[in-house]
């Protein structure tokens, strides 16, 4: 036997007998709230690729491979806090990263995903992404994979402009007499 679609509650009122009906859906999928289809040129967008910024390794923080991810998961969902769940991080934690010096490429990812204009990057500038060229070459641009408008993957890139900015560092330092070199050295990202 099916339980009936309405119920009838008797609720005291100054109006004597008032009988009010309340209805009590089932949750389901279509009581949740979607989003409109992506239209062809949403599906078409392009992330650009960005250098990941640069934070104190943790097994559980923000790696480059995360921040891939919550990027790609963000042009996805088009929402902030499903995208920090799906690579297992707080929505507050990405807008701190995203807040962070040197996120220049990582706001401009961002803005990218949700189809919000954005200024480009020049990811070749110290200047611009506010990312030492040795820590820039060392971590490379992370690319953002996607198919449809579905995120597919993530690839790490190698920065060759980067890595040619900090050996002609070097060479200038080793030219200049300074005896170690000490402006630009490599270091773990």
């Amino acid at each position: 036997m099916q339980p009936p679609a309405f119920e009838a509650k008797q609720v005291i009122s100054p109006i004597p007998q008032t009988i009010f009906l309340h209805r009590h859906p089932p949750l389901t999928l279509a009581a949740m709230k979607h989003w409109p289809p992506l239209s062809p040129r949403a599906l078409a967008r392009r992330i650009p690729a960005f250098h990941p910024v640069p934070v104190t390794p943790r097994y559980d923080g923000w790696t480059p491979e995360r921040q891939a991810a919550f990027i790609g998961s963000l042009a996805q969902t088009r929402s902030v806090i499903a995208a920090a769940r799906a690579v297992g991080m707080g929505r507050e934690s990405a807008y701190r990263l995203r807040r962070r010096a040197g996120a220049a490429g990582f706001a401009a990812a961002w803005d990218a995903a949700l189809g919000r204009p954005h200024t480009p990057v020049d990811l070749a500038s110290t200047k611009s992404t506010g990312i030492d060229p040795a820590i820039r070459a060392a971590s490379g641009l992370m690319v953002v994979v996607m198919h449809r408008g579905r995120f597919v993957a993530t690839r790490r890139k190698p920065d060759d402009s980067a890595l040619l900015q900090h050996l002609a560092q070097l060479d200038r330092a080793a030219c200049a007499g300074d005896p170690g070199g000490q402006k630009s050295q490599v270091s773990k990202p």
